[in-house]
């Protein structure tokens, strides 16, 4: 299965050690962000959805017509948008933008981020009303005719969209959630299953729990695409790459842990940031080049674990998670444009030099195999 990279992209330049300036919204930024991320060879970029910033499909729709080829992973919250407008707005978009349009369904884990939105449902509502969404947003999408529905989120009569996706039967959908409620409805929907950069023990964890899960929905697990997060911290050699990830994690506590992703006063009850909190807990540095100072820094709000290293050795750790099954690759730096760049030059041709390599010998062994 080939390895594809995301990056993700912002309205404004913001990470964890460079705290967000006005304007809110800055044009100009977007548009070279994802060019930026184009050039380097990127196949998707993710838009990030959050309760008090820029509307995750507008921007994304923006990235579209300042680009010619790289993928969309725009993040959507099910229950503020009806999932028959959802449908359309999605269709429509992967219409104008070439197919190109994928969405990554998050359900959400921190009551108060919801609440900011109108969102009083708790956490297994949250993923039972997701898994109602979803369905209706397939059922929109490849329809012929008016459907009707009633469930217990949602009920409607003759919905029909007269605009279908470029995509068929439907733009990719990529699912969030460690819970044993997310990981029942990720079982039953997701085409790829996207977690935060976790120790290999853990990865070798939520692989077998999702495609377990898959396997009660009477579906293949093998049809499951893995995609896993990280921040990469690279240098010419290991001991400069050490000392810039030291220098962020400086950075990153001098701002309180604010820079990005609000204070980190307050533990969080969703399992993803739990579980990186469990990996942080064993030490800064785990599984050899996993970095997990940031982690405890910021009490784990957002994929903040990194890879540290020489591009060749991050490229190396890339691989073993391969080999777990992971074929897809979240990476974003810490300085977001600067470092999606240096992405393009350093690490991805590693990569994906290294997987040209290796096919021809993979095709042998399977023909092997298989005769």
């Amino acid at each position: 299965m080939s390895v594809q990279f995301i990056g993700m992209i912002s309205a404004r330049k913001v990470s964890e050690i460079h705290p967000a300036q006005s304007p809110a919204v800055d044009g100009d930024y977007v548009r070279r962000f994802a060019q930026a991320h184009e050039e380097a060879g990127f196949d998707r970029i993710l838009v990030p959805y959050y309760s008090t910033d820029a509307d995750a499909i507008l921007i994304g729709a923006y990235a579209a017509s300042s680009t010619k080829r790289i993928g969309l992973m725009l993040a959507h919250r099910p229950g503020f948008v009806a999932p028959t407008l959802a449908a359309r707005t999605f269709a429509t978009l992967d219409q104008l933008s070439g197919g190109r349009v994928a969405i990554h369904v998050i359900s959400g884990g921190d009551d108060k981020e919801q609440q900011r939105d109108g969102d009083y449902l708790n956490h297994d509502g949250r993923y039972a009303r997701t898994d109602e969404y979803i369905q209706i947003l397939k059922q929109i999408w490849t329809s012929a005719a008016p459907v009707d529905h009633e469930g217990k989120y949602y009920r409607f009569r003759g919905a029909f969209s007269s605009v279908k996706p470029v995509q068929k039967p439907y733009p990719p959908i990529y699912f969030g959630g460690s819970s044993d409620a997310a990981i029942d409805v990720a079982g039953r929907h997701a085409d790829i299953y996207a977690f935060w950069g976790e120790t290999k023990e853990q990865v070798r964890d939520t692989v077998a729990k999702v495609k377990a899960s898959a396997e009660r929905q009477g579906r293949d697990p093998g049809t499951i695409r893995f995609s896993l997060s990280f921040r990469p911290i690279l240098a010419r050699t290991e001991d400069k790459a050490w000392r810039r990830a030291r220098s962020i994690a400086e950075t990153t506590e001098r701002f309180g842990g604010q820079a990005a992703l609000g204070t980190n006063a307050i533990a969080p009850t969703n399992v993803g940031s739990q579980r990186l909190l469990a990996a942080a807990a064993r030490g800064d540095i785990v599984d050899k080049r996993l970095f997990t100072a940031v982690t405890r820094l910021t009490g784990a709000k957002g994929n903040t674990t990194a890879l540290v290293g020489t591009a060749e050795q991050v490229a190396e750790s890339l691989r073993e998670y391969y080999e777990l099954g992971v074929s897809t690759f979240l990476i974003r730096g810490f300085d977001p444009l600067e470092d999606a760049l240096e992405y393009g030059a350093e690490l991805i041709p590693l990569v994906r030099d290294e997987e040209s390599r290796r096919q021809p010998a993979e095709s042998v062994n399977f023909a092997a195999a298989t005769s």
